[in-house]
């Protein structure tokens, strides 16, 4: 029974492997033909993967990819997934891919998967995530497509890629940041713990004023927590906003001052809210002032 069992599956996975739509052309080092296994494929029959988050690839370092590629091999197989005759499409290794096709090699060692659109992306977006050396941009993008394509929870998010949740919520809080400080991220002129500081900031112009600074005078991160922090206290100036006083409220302040014989003082905001305050030193004058205020 078991063995009956065995050749049933068999069965199977050979129907879907070697049909007309979707035959494999090549084989295992044991002569058949198993999704799973590395096989050697054509290069040029692999078409990219539309999913790759990757959009920078170094080309120095992918040169030096190339050039062990030609004297070793390639170490670490892609995975792609077979959808028809003689067609494959790249989940992911794109870096490996390209560097082979670099190399001048014409095969290059697979291994096959059979999976969906959505299985697809996931699987690109989190294998890249862990063996790429994404910036901490294409890594928020990748975490963000997670959750909006994938239908992921941040928690969900967290179980499969293996971060803790705080650690995905700093990333994509990073999207929210303006596109010029993004792309500076992105370009490597500043990390992600620059990028942190510069979140807290409500102000999109003191952002990029601090920005340039960390730029021009390479600024440690410190260094901009500290800057961070000073932007985010009021200037004299905008102290000053928020108590301004018309000059018919002075004209009444100093009447009502007079007439209580004794120090007032006006406390107002920009919308116009605010507060009277009444001095007095003692309990005699405050009873003084409320009979003022009864007469």
């Amino acid at each position: 029974m078991p063995d009956q069992k065995r050749k049933a599956l068999g069965r199977g996975l050979d129907a879907i492997l070697q049909s007309p739509e979707t035959d494999i052309t090549t084989k295992d080092i044991s002569g058949n033909y198993v999704a799973g296994a590395v096989a050697e494929i054509d290069i040029d029959l692999i078409e990219t993967n539309p999913f790759q988050p990757r959009s920078d690839f170094d080309e120095e370092a992918l040169s030096e990819l190339a050039r062990s590629i030609k004297e070793q091999g390639v170490i670490q197989p892609v995975t792609v997934r077979k959808c028809g005759f003689n067609k494959y499409q790249l989940i992911s290794g794109e870096r490996r891919l390209r560097a082979s096709k670099l190399a001048g090699m014409k095969t290059i060692p697979v291994f096959i998967r059979i999976a969906n659109d959505e299985q697809m992306l996931e699987l690109a977006l989190i294998e890249n995530i862990h063996r790429e050396n994404l910036n901490a941009i294409e890594v928020a993008i990748s975490y963000q497509r997670l959750i909006d394509e994938c239908s992921l929870t941040q928690e969900q998010l967290s179980d499969k890629v293996g971060k803790s949740r705080s650690a995905i919520a700093n990333f994509l809080r990073l999207l929210k940041l303006p596109a010029e400080v993004q792309i500076a991220i992105r370009d490597g002129h500043i990390s992600m713990g620059h990028a942190r500081a510069l979140i807290n900031i409500e102000s999109k112009e003191q952002q990029l004023k601090i920005l340039q600074q960390i730029i021009d005078d390479e600024l440690n991160v410190r260094q901009t927590e500290a800057l961070a922090e000073d932007a985010k206290k009021p200037s004299n100036k905008e102290r000053r906003q928020t108590n301004f006083i018309p000059e018919h409220f002075k004209k009444q302040i100093k009447t009502l001052s007079q007439t209580l014989n004794t120090k007032v003082k006006v406390k107002r905001n920009l919308q116009g809210e605010g507060s009277v305050v009444i001095d007095f030193k003692d309990e005699k004058e405050f009873d003084r002032i409320m009979e003022l205020f009864n007469r």
